[in-house]
């Protein structure tokens, strides 16, 4: 998710903002044990922690899928669920949602209705030798009623508006995507749980 702009070097860390952050280590049941550093949380063995993914609709069946900057240390240029990332301690699913909206696209309240979590799963995925995702993920929904969007280039390469039901029906057709892990487990228990 977005913690994947910290660049280790050597023994330490590059001086990026997000090598200064800290995410919500959480248990099993996403209960907060408190808070570890972002690079901490996403190399080694990780440490399980809090996240969410917020999947933007149409009000015809397209999702608005986004892909992630090739700067970013870990799935790099992969395609993912709207936006992604980790709420900050005291900070509810919805508002980091909102503010990743934000930041990422341009994207205000105003725009979009019915934001909402839909469901949560905890996963952990390894990212060739880079890192990994160990994540209590939330997922939250909304429809997009205006679709204007400046996105932030540092964080997002490409927009793509994809008919939901058939990208999760054909993926095979979409397999060029390079879909993040947490965005096709996100779609996979939409239709299949």
């Amino acid at each position: 998710m977005s913690a994947d702009d910290i660049d280790p070097v050597g023994s330490g860390t590059a001086e990026h903002e997000n090598a200064l952050q800290d995410v919500i280590a959480v248990d099993e049941n996403d209960d907060p044990e408190g808070t570890v550093n972002r690079l901490e949380a996403h190399t080694g063995d990780g440490v399980r922690h809090r996240a969410f993914t917020a999947l933007v609709f149409d009000g015809d069946g397209h999702i608005l899928l986004a892909q992630r900057a090739p700067d970013k240390r870990l799935w790099d240029t992969f395609w993912d669920g709207t936006v992604a990332s980790h709420p900050a301690e005291g900070q509810s699913q919805a508002e980091a949602t909102r503010q990743r909206l934000e930041e990422e696209l341009g994207v205000t309240p105003e725009q979009y209705s019915d934001l909402r979590v839909t469901d949560k799963f905890e996963y952990k995925r390894y990212y060739m030798d880079e890192g990994l995702e160990w994540e209590v993920c939330s997922v939250l929904q909304c429809t997009l009623d205006e679709p204007s969007l400046d996105p932030d280039e540092e964080e997002v390469a490409g927009l793509l508006w994809a008919p939901y039901r058939r990208l999760h029906a054909n993926p095979k057709w979409y397999r060029q995507l390079r879909l993040c892990p947490w965005f096709e487990i996100a779609m996979r228990r939409d239709f299949e749980g």
